[in-house]
C-alpha cells in the first residue's frame, strides 16, 4: 500500500544558451602609474554602473593586485564599456 502519490516532475536538461553566453566574458581593468584612484572610481561608476563602494573596492584591487575583473557579461555588452574605459586613458581588456 502506497501512502502518498509522487507527483510527476519535469526535468529540464537543456540550459538556455543566452543565459550561458551572457556570462562568458569579463572586463578586466589594469593598474598603471598615471590615473588617480578618483578617476578610476569615477570611470567605473559612469561606465560600468558600479556603486561608489563597488568602484572603490575594484580600484583598490586594481592597485594592489595589478588588475581586476570589474564586470561580467556578453561580448556585445562589454565591448562599448571597454572602448569607453580605454578612451578615458585606462587600460582594459575583455577576457573569457
Amino acid at each position: 500500500m502506497q501512502l502518498f502519490e509522487m507527483p510527476e516532475i519535469d526535468v529540464v536538461e537543456e540550459i538556455e544558451e543566452s543565459v550561458v553566453d551572457a556570462a562568458l566574458y569579463s572586463l578586466l581593468v589594469f593598474n598603471d602609474d598615471v590615473n588617480t584612484f578618483d578617476w578610476v572610481i569615477e570611470t567605473l561608476m559612469d561606465v560600468c554602473n558600479h556603486t561608489p563602494e563597488q568602484a572603490e573596492q575594484c580600484t583598490i584591487i586594481i592597485h594592489y593586485k595589478g588588475k581586476c575583473r570589474v564586470k561580467n557579461g556578453s561580448w556585445e555588452e562589454l565591448v562599448p564599456m571597454r572602448e569607453e574605459i580605454c578612451r578615458r586613458g585606462i587600460s582594459a581588456e575583455i577576457i573569457s
